[in-house]
Order: structure tokens, then C-alpha cells, then sequence
């Protein structure tokens, strides 16, 4: 009763409109108001079980984050996350509201956002791509970089990720995306606090996550691809069948260029053909970023990184990412450019990235050739949304 009270009047000072009458609503409907801490800002949540005028949701770490509004007629309501759950009371689990709804949880990895969806009852998204891009929207849906789906797996794994990107296409992977996905089934199978891996079925072939003590998600992201027509790129190849600081013109420019694939196709400069280190904060991505996507050397489109050097251990990354432009973080991105910098003699096999977002720590493993990713996946809010 206490913490009731205590809830009451907290939505008091923060609603100082609110009336008696209003407070006796809300106390009566047990609605729990909390914030929820982020990297990136503060929200608060609500939960209710009766009907109540609409309340505005403001960042309190950022006076910039667009208030997120709830009322009852609304469709995308943001719902209460649960301080403690279990696999049978998680919020994405809870369907009282009627197949009307699809509930979603939203993260992040270090900045590039996510709408996830419990989809493990059928083996195709319960959206469409077309819907994808309506919730993607910052201004009229609920804002990300891409919609995942955890799906049953299938060839032996024990789940399947899919994604479709804010424009509705559908990548092969994604780096920040699979912590996501990884946070997002530990919350499902309540293994917090535990360390746990499990085998996820992607485009780019299978992945392995592995939940970390801390929080932290390390993913074993498979053997990089360099043989040029598997990126695929129409350079030709100039070093054992890779494209290795090979010459590509873009817009008049030459840059110097290294291509990789994760399971998804890289593009990555340390700069153009005789010009200084590159300072990537300098860039305008806008405006390069979409001449190397399209240019017609790379079939399926590319994601390009652009990287500034700090040492042989420490590289600094911007990244425009296919289909959905630049983003705070890409973690594929951020694979591809470890792989780069070794194999252009400017890095180590264990480098920090830096990214707009925060850093990931990157390991090229010589022993098994494989790629190992680890960084942070955090919840943004819980919500549901009406189709």
C-alpha cells in the first residue's frame, strides 16, 4: 500500500494537474509509474487496467527525445516492463489484450534501435515488410533502424532471426541486432544473470551468442568473406581473390577500399587515393553514403564504414548501412572493419571500435578465422501495437 501511495503521489508531482478524483483513478487501476534507465535517455512506463486521459511520456536525461504519447485509442501503447519476470509472465508473453495486439519490445545496441517480436508460434513474421516501415517511422510509428523476428529454429538451432530494415528490405544480418535478439531471449527463457549461449539461424548462416555475467553479449560471428564475387563486388580481385585497398571512383573521388562480408556485403575506406587520414567526423554521410551503397560495383547494395586509425588496437568508425542510412552503430560494420584494418596492415586482430553510439571490442581469432563481437543490448520500453 505504501509503494502505492508513493506511486500516486510521484504521478502527482509529475502531473500537477492531476486531480483527487484522477489519483483515486489511478490508484484504483494499480497503475505503476518507474523509469526505466538507458544509455541514451530516460522514459517512464505505464501500466493500467482502466481507462485514463492521455499522458505524456518525456526523456528526462534528453530534453530532445520526442514525447511519446498513450491513450486508450491510440495504436501503439507503451506498457509497463515488468521489474521481475519469468518465462511465464513476461510482458511479450502477456496476450489479455487479444490478437488485435502484438506486443514488442524495443532495444538497443549502442544506438541502433530495434522493434523486437515474439514470433516463435509460426515460422513467418507476423508483419509485413510495409508495416515494417510504418513502425520504423520517428515521427508517426514508434522509430528504429529495423523490426527482428525470433522465429522457431530450424536445422537444428535453437531459434531464427529475421529483420527488415526501416525501408522495408530484408538484410542477411546484423551485428547489433543479435545482441538485441540474444537480450531479448534470455528475457524470454529468464536467463539473467547467467551465462548462457545459445544457436541462432540467420541469413548469413548460424550464429552463436553467448549472454555474458555482466550483461554483455559476445557472438560468435563466423569466418569473414573475401573472395570478391561472394561480397559480392565486380572489383576485381588484386590479393588472393580479395579486393584489398583497391581503387573505387565515387563521384569523381578515387577511394581506397577493402571489401568483406558477414553474412552481409562491407565496403570499407581509410581514406581516398593520396589523400590525409581520414577524419570521419568531417564527413557528410548523407551525402557520400548513398553513391557507394548503389554503385553499380555492388550488386546487392553495400554497407560502407568509413575509418580513422588511433593505433593498432583502436579505430574510429562511421558507418552508412544498406537500407537504412546512417546509424549510431553496426556491428557487422564494425567486424568488417577489424578484418580490413588487419588485412591493410593499419590494425591488429583485437582492436576497440568507436562508434557514434559507443565502442565495441572486436577479436579476429587466427586460430579458427572466426570473428568475435562483444558489446552492450539494453531495452528502450515495453509496448504493444495494434494492426
Amino acid at each position: 500500500m505504501a509503494e502505492r501511495e508513493n506511486t500516486v503521489r510521484n504521478s502527482a508531482l509529475l502531473y500537477p494537474r492531476t486531480t483527487a478524483a484522477m489519483a483515486d483513478t489511478i490508484a484504483a487501476a494499480t497503475v505503476s509509474l518507474f523509469l526505466k534507465p538507458s544509455t541514451r535517455h530516460s522514459q517512464l512506463f505505464l501500466t493500467l487496467t482502466a481507462s485514463l486521459p492521455v499522458l505524456r511520456f518525456n526523456s528526462l536525461k534528453n530534453p530532445k527525445f520526442r514525447p511519446l504519447v498513450v491513450s486508450s485509442s491510440m495504436s501503439i501503447d507503451s506498457v509497463a516492463a515488468p521489474q521481475e519476470t519469468s518465462s511465464k509472465s513476461s510482458f511479450f508473453l502477456d496476450h489479455r489484450e487479444g490478437s488485435r495486439f502484438l506486443h514488442f519490445v524495443k532495444y538497443h545496441g549502442l544506438g541502433n534501435d530495434f522493434i523486437v517480436f515474439d514470433n516463435r508460434d509460426s515460422s513467418e513474421p507476423k508483419i509485413r515488410p510495409e508495416q515494417a516501415v510504418k513502425l520504423c517511422d520517428r515521427n508517426f510509428g514508434i522509430g528504429a533502424d529495423g523490426v527482428i523476428f525470433a522465429l522457431p529454429g530450424v536445422n537444428g538451432t535453437d531459434y531464427t532471426m529475421r529483420i527488415f530494415n526501416s525501408d522495408g528490405s530484408e538484410p542477411e544480418m546484423c551485428g547489433n541486432g543479435v545482441r538485441c535478439f540474444a537480450r531479448f531471449i534470455a528475457e524470454l527463457e529468464n536467463f539473467h544473470g547467467k551465462r548462457q549461449s545459445f544457436t541462432v539461424h540467420t541469413g548469413a548462416g548460424l550464429i552463436v551468442p553467448e549472454i555474458q555475467e555482466d550483461g554483455q553479449v559476445k557472438v560468435d560471428m563466423g569466418e569473414p568473406v573475401l573472395k570478391a564475387a561472394n561480397v559480392p563486388t565486380k572489383l576485381a580481385s588484386n590479393k588472393n581473390d580479395a579486393v584489398v585497398k583497391s581503387e573505387l571512383v565515387v563521384d569523381g573521388v578515387t577511394w581506397n577500399v577493402t571489401c568483406v562480408s558477414m553474412g552481409n556485403p562491407h565496403c570499407v575506406t581509410f581514406g581516398t587515393k593520396g589523400g590525409e587520414d581520414l577524419q570521419v567526423d568531417a564527413l557528410n554521410l548523407a551525402q557520400i553514403g548513398p553513391k557507394f551503397e548503389h554503385h553499380d560495383v555492388f550488386p546487392a547494395r553495400t554497407n560502407t564504414e568509413f575509418v580513422q586509425v588511433y593505433s593498432p588496437s583502436h579505430l574510429k568508425m562511421r558507418v552508412w548501412e544498406r537500407g537504412a542510412g546512417a546509424t549510431l552503430a553496426c556491428g557487422t560494420g564494425a567486424c568488417a572493419t577489424v578484418v580490413a584494418a588487419v588485412l591493410e596492415g593499419r590494425a591488429g586482430r583485437n582492436c576497440t571500435v568507436d562508434l557514434p553510439g559507443g565502442p565495441l571490442e572486436i577479436e579476429w581469432r587466427e586460430e579458427d578465422n572466426h570473428v568475435y563481437m562483444t558489446g552492450p543490448a539494453e531495452v528502450v520500453f515495453y509496448g504493444s501495437v495494434r494492426l
